[in-house]
């Protein structure tokens, strides 16, 4: 578990300075940028959504097959 939180402090840090460097050396204006930056965080937000819904079904009909009852040949 330590390792995997290792893993995602030091994902979420790159992700960090990387977002900040692409703001800083961006060659659009503050506008389009603005723009391209909300495009990009409702398109992903999306994609998060879709995924966890899809995980969710998943789930759900893993957890109803463990529930079903057991028949015995």
């Amino acid at each position: 578990m330590k390792r995997f939180l290792s893993l995602l402090v030091g994902f979420l840090t790159g992700a960090v300075v990387g977002a900040t460097l692409a703001i800083l050396f961006a060659p659009s204006s503050g506008q389009e940028l603005q723009a391209q930056i909300q495009n990009r965080y409702y398109d992903l937000r999306e994609e998060v959504t879709e995924a966890a819904a899809l995980r969710r079904t998943e789930l759900e009909e893993q957890l109803a097959a463990l529930r079903a009852p057991k028949t015995v040949e």
